[in-house]
C-alpha cells in the first residue's frame, strides 16, 4: 500500500510549487483489498489498523445490470464488521477508526475503470474515529449556493439518462452540482496551483496526469497533491491562468452546460488522487462536502432522499430517507408523493403503474423543530419501450442563499426528450399557477434551452416549488425545488 507521509508531501510540495503552497497531509488513508486479503494501515495520527476483506456481494438492477449498492464483510482490528457500499453513505465508526467503501470491482465491468484506478475487489478509506474527514480550513464548497439547492449527482451513482437505455453505465465519478446557468459563481475549493485553463495545460501536468485539454475545464493542484476538476463552465475568470497559485474562495468562473454536460446546467467537481494501485482515481467527495457544508453553513438538519430510482412500470421501489441527519437526534419522516398520497415512515415501498419521471418529496423534522426537504427521482420505463428513457425535466433557481421576503428569484426549467406540452409551475405559496415552454428536445448546448420565470415570496417559510409537464404521448414528468425564505 502507498501512503504519503507528511515529509513526502513536503518534498512533493517543494518540487511542484516552490514555497507558494503549504503541504497538507491528508487525513484519509486508502487501501485496496481482494477478498481474503489483509493489510495493516498507518492512520494519519500514527495509530495502526488492520483490515481484512472477508466477503463482497454487489447488487445490480435487472434492467441495465448497474451496481446500485454492495454489502461487505470485514475484520477491522479483529472485529467483524458489515459495511454497506454505494452512494450517499458516510464512514462507519468501528472502535478507534471509521471506514467506508467508495468503490467495488463491479463498476469496472460495465463502467469506466480509469475513473477509479481500482485493480482489486474493493477500496476502503480510513480515518481515526474522532478525526474530521478533511482538515478544517483547507476546503470549502465550490459553488456559491446552498447545499443540494438543485438536482445533484454524487459519487458512483449510476446515471440513468440520455435518450437510449444502454448497458454501459456511467457511474458518476465526481459531484455534479446543479446550478442555474450563467448565474451561479464557481469558486476554488482549496488553495491551489492552476495547472489547466481550457486547452492550456501547465508543463509537467499533462501526460500521465488527470488533466485533459477542453475549453470548459479548469484543474487545480493543492498541497495534498490532489487534482481538482471544474467542468462545464460557461465562463472562466480571466484571472485564472496556468502557473498562478490562487487562494481558496477565488472566483474560477460561472456554472453552465458547456462540454459533455448532457445539456443540463451544473458544475462537475471532481477530486483525483493517487490510489494504492499507483494510478490516479476519484477521491469520493459526498461525505467530505457534507461535512464542509455542516461546518460552514451551520446546518443542523439534512434530509436525504437519495439515490435515484430506476424501474419499469408496474414494479415497486423502496423510498429510503434513513440517510437523513439531525444534530438534535431523532427524526420524523413524511413522504409526499406525486399521486397525492402521504406516508410517515423512513422507508416505504411504492408501486409505479405508469411510465414517466417522478419526483417524490421527503420532509424530515427533528426534536428541536428544525425542518428540511429533499427529493427522490424515480425514472419509470415503459414496458413496451425498454430502449428509451421517458421525458424528464431539470429545474433550478438563483439565488438560493439568505433569501428574504420580496427578493426576486430566477427559476429555470428544461425538458428532455419532451415533445409537446408546457411546464406548469406551482410556487407553493398559493399564488396563481404559471406556465413556460422550454424547447423540450433541443440541442444540448442550445443557449435558449432553459425557459426562465421569476417569482417573489411575501411571507417567510419553506416552499416546495412543483414543475409538471406531460408530453404529447402522455408521459408525465415532475420535478421539485425547496426554497427557504427568511424574514
Amino acid at each position: 500500500m502507498i501512503v504519503k507521509t507528511l515529509s513526502m508531501l513536503m518534498l512533493l510540495s517543494a518540487n511542484l510549487f516552490g514555497a507558494e503552497l503549504e503541504a497538507i497531509d491528508p487525513l484519509v488513508r486508502v487501501v485496496d483489498l481482494n477478498v481474503g486479503e489483509e493489510q495493516e494501515i498507518t492512520l494519519s495520527d500514527g495509530s495502526t489498523a488492520t483490515v481484512k476483506l472477508l466477503a463482497l456481494e454487489e447488487h445490480r438492477d435487472p434492467i441495465r445490470l448497474a451496481v446500485r449498492s454492495s454489502d461487505l464483510k470485514l475484520l477491522v482490528n479483529g472485529e467483524e464488521v458489515h459495511l454497506r457500499g454505494g452512494s450517499y453513505l458516510l464512514p462507519l465508526p468501528v472502535g478507534e477508526v471509521k471506514i467506508d467503501c467508495p468503490v467495488t470491482k463491479g463498476l469496472n465491468s460495465n463502467g469506466t475503470p480509469a475513473f477509479w484506478g481500482l485493480k482489486k475487489d474493493a477500496r476502503f478509506r480510513l480515518w481515526p474515529a474522532e478525526s474530521p474527514l478533511i482538515r478544517p480550513g483547507t476546503m470549502i464548497y465550490p459553488v456559491k449556493q446552498d447545499w443540494l439547492a438543485t438536482r445533484t449527482w454524487f459519487d458512483n451513482e449510476p446515471v440513468d439518462g440520455g435518450n437510449t437505455v444502454i448497458k454501459k453505465i456511467y457511474y458518476h465519478s465526481g459531484l455534479d452540482i446543479g446550478a442555474s446557468e450563467g448565474l451561479v459563481e464557481v469558486i476554488a475549493a482549496t488553495d491551489g496551483l492552476v495547472v489547466q485553463r481550457g486547452e492550456e495545460i501547465l508543463e509537467g501536468h499533462a501526460d500521465g496526469k488527470p488533466t485533459a485539454a477542453r475549453a470548459d475545464v479548469v484543474y487545480l493542484l493543492d498541497g495534498r497533491g490532489w487534482y481538482y476538476r471544474y467542468s462545464h463552465l460557461k465562463e472562466i475568470d480571466p484571472a485564472i491562468q496556468t502557473g498562478n497559485v490562487i487562494k481558496m474562495g477565488t472566483r474560477i468562473g460561472v456554472a453552465g452546460k458547456e462540454g459533455a454536460s448532457g445539456g443540463w446546467s451544473h458544475l462537475h467537481f471532481e477530486i483525483k488522487s493517487e490510489q494504492p494501485s499507483g494510478e490516479w482515481g476519484t477521491q469520493a467527495g459526498y461525505a467530505i462536502m457534507r461535512e464542509i457544508c455542516i461546518r460552514d453553513e451551520g446546518l443542523e438538519i439534512i434530509a436525504n432522499a437519495r439515490p435515484a430510482h430506476f424501474i419499469v412500470a408496474g414494479q415497486e421501489t423502496e423510498l429510503d430517507g434513513t440517510r437523513s441527519w439531525s444534530a438534535a437526534g431523532d427524526l420524523n419522516y413524511e413522504w409526499q408523493f406525486d399521486d397525492g398520497s402521504v406516508e410517515r415512515s423512513a422507508r416505504f415501498a411504492k408501486v409505479y403503474p405508469q411510465p414517466g419521471f417522478f419526483t417524490e418529496t421527503l420532509k424530515v423534522t427533528d426534536a428541536a423543530g428544525n425542518v428540511d426537504y429533499d427529493f427522490a427521482s424515480v425514472v419509470v420505463l415503459d414496458p413496451n419501450d425498454m430502449e428509451h428513457y421517458p421525458p424528464s425535466l431539470n429545474a433550478n433557481f438563483h439565488p438560493s442563499q439568505n433569501l428574504k421576503i420580496g427578493d426576486e428569484i430566477t427559476f429555470k426549467v428544461r425538458g428532455f426528450r419532451m415533445e409537446g406540452g408546457e411546464e406548469h409551475w406551482d410556487f407553493g405559496d398559493g399564488s396563481p399557477a404559471q406556465t413556460t415552454a422550454s424547447p423540450g428536445n433541443s440541442e444540448p448546448h442550445d443557449p435558449d434551452g432553459y425557459a426562465e420565470i421569476k417569482h417573489t415570496y411575501d411571507k417567510p417559510g419553506d416552499y416546495i416549488v412543483t414543475v409538471k409537464r406531460t408530453s404529447k404521448d402522455g408521459y408525465p414528468a415532475t420535478t421539485r425545488l425547496h426554497v427557504a425564505i427568511g424574514e
